[in-house]
Parts: C-alpha cells; structure tokens; sequence
C-alpha cells in the first residue's frame, strides 16, 4: 500500500544511487586502492561461516580479547564483497578495535531471506571466536541487514549508513528484478516493521545529499524505534552523497569511526 504522498515521488529516480551520484566510479576506485593496501599492511584472516563460496568473512584482529566491530557491506543485495572494504580496517585498529567483513550470496541467485540467513550465521560465528556479541555497522543494504540483527539481538548494537529500512518503495524499481520482492515479503523483510528491543542502540546516519527518500527511510526509522524504546540516533551530516558518506570510515580521527569505537569498547 502506498504511503500518502509516494505516488508523487519517483521512486526509481529516488533509491538508483548510481545515477544520482555520477562520480561514483571515483569513489569506488578509491574504496578498492585503500582496500589493497589496508591488505596488504594488516593482511586478514579468512573465516568459513558456511559452505558456500561467498559464506566467508575477512577478520582483522586488534589482538587477543580486543573487540571486534562487523561492517555489513551494500550494493543493494546483488552486487560487491568483502574486498572491497578492507580500507576500513586501518582506522579501527588504530584504535584497538578489529574489523570483519563477511561476503554473502546475491540477488537473484538467492532470495533476500537467504542473505539474511547468512548474515545470522556470520555474526553466529564471530561471536563463537570472540565470545562476544559484536557492534555491527552497515552501508545501504548493509544498514538494512545491521538493523535487522539487531532487532534479533544477534548484535550488541548497530550503526545504519544510509539505511533502506522500508523494502515496500523498492517494488516498483528496477531494482525489483533481481530483488523479486512482492508486498508480503517486503514487509516481513522490513526492519521497520520488526520490534525494537528496549534500550538498543541504533544510529542512523545519512548524507545530506542524498535523495529524499533514503533521509526519510533513516529519519522514520530513528523515530520509530526511538518511540519503542530504544536509543537512536538520526544524523544528516552535510555535503555527503550515498557513496562519500563512508569517507569518515577512512579516517581514524572521524566522528564516526570514534562513535563505532565507543559503541564496541
């Protein structure tokens, strides 16, 4: 069912990040270089969580009894690995805190559900090496999946960048292709509709020049749970689009990796 005032917006020109944001090849050139050289100077462990060839995370250790913080990666479900991320990793070990970054499988060769089942037995087996239940960060679909996790207790707390928490305006893009969502599985799919524990700690964060609907997304779900109970927190920081709003994750002394930091010690 269609939101009050949805049938004006454009939805497909609302949520394809790519075509509102043309310097993103750049961008992600820049996250593949800092990639291989974080790899390079702190190379990490490769853990099995599963099976598949994809049910494997990258694990970039502080050290003994350090915490670990998990980045859930985005590209909306069908595209990117765990590659891609490792630059992220110097700036929490700077601080004491390890990084892991699990691949999943993809859309269409798996349903949504099934990405999320991964993500389950990802954290599972962190938390059996660690003993701990882990911060978990996350970027676009990666928001979505560090939300859902949380609602399910599976992490400590949960920081969502620009965040789809709502799967329903998603329908009718082209981004339904491959995601095959109907009205049923987007709202059982939707963290927005899962209960929030009371005193869990979810930031969400988004660019402030990203699209209407992805502020609105992290605005309505801060408020959301905010109002069920647990601690939230909507931030809009200025001059960044859905790709450069990872660039505090590059940089020790960021607020953002500092707050990631305080929420995993």
């Amino acid at each position: 069912m269609a939101r009050k005032g949805e049938a004006a917006l454009d939805l497909e020109a609302e949520y394809n990040n790519r075509a509102l944001c043309p310097d993103h090849p750049a961008v992600m050139a820049r996250w593949k270089a800092s990639a291989e050289a974080a790899r390079a100077a702190h190379p990490p462990v490769e853990i099995a969580y599963g099976a598949g060839e994809r049910e494997r995370m990258d694990l970039f250790t502080a050290g003994p009894d350090r915490p670990v913080a998990v980045f859930l990666h985005g590209g909306y479900w069908q595209a990117l690995d765990k590659s891609w991320f490792s630059g992220i990793a110097p700036a929490l070990l700077a601080h004491g805190v390890g990084l892991a970054v699990p691949s999943y499988d993809l859309v269409p060769q798996v349903k949504l559900g099934v990405i999320l089942d991964q993500i389950r037995a990802a954290l599972a087996r962190l938390e059996e090496a660690t003993g701990a239940r882990p911060v978990v960060f996350g970027h676009s679909a990666g928001g979505h999946m560090a939300a859902a996790m949380l609602s399910e207790g599976r992490a400590a707390s949960a920081v969502a960048i620009s965040g789809v928490f709502e799967l329903a305006p998603l329908i009718p893009t082209s981004l339904n292709r491959a995601l095959g969502l109907d009205e049923l599985e987007a709202e059982a799919l939707s963290p927005s509709l899962w209960p929030a524990p009371e005193g869990a700690v979810l930031d969400c964060i988004v660019g402030g020049l990203e699209s209407s609907e992805f502020i609105r997304q992290s605005r309505d779900m801060a408020e959301t749970w905010g109002q069920q109970g647990a601690e939230t927190r909507f931030e809009v920081p200025a001059g960044l689009d859905h790709f450069t709003v990872l660039d505090p994750l590059f940089a020790a002394d960021s607020a953002l990796i500092r707050r990631i930091v305080e929420l995993a010690c």
